[in-house]
């Protein structure tokens, strides 16, 4: 069988929002091949628009807002697994920006999911892999965004080792050159800012090293053009061009004279001087002679990410696979247990307004490892599950996402946490409680670890009710199964659901 994705034409998009700027590629898929139709990009600069509470400005939020509008446009028609929009470093940095996200995703039209900086790194990655021809080589891949620097290690489209440092060039620049002059001594601090960064993993880098070194995304492609305009450097940049670089900017003194540098755009001006800062102490610091400049980024990795998603090559599925194997899970029973989750919801999926691929796939993940806690410790084992499963580097999940699957391993036993469920978005809140149901259900069957004792139970649910029906009789010959659904009924009352068991 082929997927639709081999066989038909299909429009995809993907959003990257930036601490710098905001991007949006929009591609078709034509016989299994990824072509671009179409790229829109605005600096939006949300990175530089914190108060000193580590609020985002009124007056940035308006200028993404607008943009997303912009966007959403665009995107007008799109269904919602076309598309993926993430957030980086300034969204999930903010304090409370839960109320300009809900604007953005308004705006946009589609959901936004924010990412980890180890879930950047990987993105990026992915997205530089795609756009180079296979070598065998190891690749060291950097991309400065406005609040972030990731730095990757991988080979082909594996990576090896990933790192996601607090410095970018909109951070920099705020903290070194606020007031637009460029001094020596301005320059000296800053590099000794990007040295203290990277203290910690340079060691590590240097031992896996790598064969090729690799630049993307609007720093490092603005220096590319700048260094090859002033003729420092005809191929890639160089270590000797970034100093040459380093004291024209010097010499120059402030930030507004940056745009007598040959090369460098207007709107690249005011946040060049931290970003170079940035690229030249990871030079100096990993002892990087040269490196070539790629045309993937993490919107190019975030466009192949869906497409796998569409194909049924869900990275997800594969991070809680190797987490269950991480953690030693019976796999066997968790197996069960997801199989009749996932029956569970079937029957009531209409009922509950829980349609769609999305829910099925996290009620299976959760069901999957609802039992890692238990590498803790018995006692209060769905507490421990749920932490490991929100703040584990899982691969594919935005942090969104991850706080859902805790949410589901945290409420499958014991009484019902319903202040766990008033942290979610309100729009998620009901289907989030009645997933929980199924997942307690199905644990609860399960309880015997004999999957032959398992009942052929039907449900029937309305919005505020669960009636299950057993086979005549079957209650009565288990009465332990019964004494647990009566217990069970009792719990489920605190969110108003009325449990019925027949």
């Amino acid at each position: 069988m082929t997927s639709p994705a081999q066989n038909t034409s299909e429009i995809v998009a993907a959003v990257d929002l930036g601490s710098n700027s905001f991007h949006l590629i929009v591609a078709r898929l034509h016989n299994g091949e990824v072509r671009v139709v179409d790229r829109l990009r605005e600096m939006v600069r949300l990175g530089g628009g914190f108060d000193e509470q580590r609020h985002i400005t009124p007056e940035a939020q308006q200028r993404a807002v607008a943009c997303l509008t912009r966007f959403g446009e665009r995107l007008s028609g799109l269904p919602a697994e076309c598309v993926r929009a993430v957030g980086t470093n300034t969204l999930r940095s903010a304090h409370d920006s839960g109320p300009l996200i809900e604007a953005m995703e308004s705006a946009l039209g589609h959901p936004i999911s924010i990412v980890s900086g180890v879930e950047e790194a990987r993105l990026i990655y992915l997205g530089v892999a795609h756009s180079l021809a296979a070598d065998g080589r190891r690749r060291l891949v950097m991309d400065i965004g406005g609040g972030s620097t990731e730095l990757i290690i991988g080979k082909g489209f594996k990576t090896r080792y990933m790192q996601s440092l607090y410095m970018g060039c909109v951070s920099m620049t705020q903290a070194r050159f606020a007031d637009g002059r460029i001094t020596r001594k301005a320059v000296k601090r800053a590099l000794l800012d990007v040295q203290m960064e990277l203290e910690p993993v340079v060691a590590k880098f240097r031992k896996l090293g790598w064969d090729r070194p690799i630049g993307a995304s609007g720093t490092i492609r603005a220096v590319d053009r700048v260094v090859r305009a002033a003729g420092w450097s005809r191929e890639g940049i160089t270590l000797t061009a970034l100093q040459q670089l380093r004291d024209s900017l010097i010499a120059l003194g402030h930030v507004d004279k940056l745009n007598r540098l040959p090369g460098l755009s207007e709107e690249r001006v005011p946040v060049f001087a931290g970003g170079l800062m940035v690229l030249l102490g990871t030079f100096e610091a990993l002892g990087i002679e040269r490196m070539e400049v790629s045309n993937g980024a993490l919107r190019e990795g975030l466009l192949y990410e869906l497409v796998g998603r569409i194909r049924d090559e869900d990275i997800r599925s594969r991070s809680i696979d190797e987490l269950a194997q991480r953690y030693r899970l019976d796999s066997e029973h968790a197996a069960q247990v997801k199989k009749d989750a996932r029956n569970l919801l079937s029957q009531v999926a209409e009922s509950w307004q829980l349609q769609g691929k999305s829910w099925r796939q996290l009620l299976g993940w959760a069901a999957q490892i609802y039992e890692i806690g238990l590498s803790i410790a018995h006692s209060q084992y769905h507490k421990h599950g749920a932490y490991i499963a929100e703040y584990s580097d899982l691969a594919g999940f935005s942090r969104q996402e991850q706080k859902l699957l805790a949410t589901l391993i945290r409420a499958h036993r014991r009484k019902f946490p319903v202040a766990i469920f008033r942290e979610l978005p309100k729009s998620q809140r009901r289907p989030m409680q009645h997933l929980a149901v199924l997942l307690r259900l199905a644990v609860l069957f399960h309880r015997s670890r004999n999957s032959d004792a398992v009942p052929k139970v039907k449900l029937k649910a309305k919005k505020d009710m669960l009636e299950l029906r057993f086979p005549d009789g079957w209650l009565e010959q288990h009465p332990l199964t019964n004494s647990d659904l009566e217990q069970e009924a009792e719990y489920l009352a605190a969110v108003d659901i009325r449990l019925v068991s027949k």
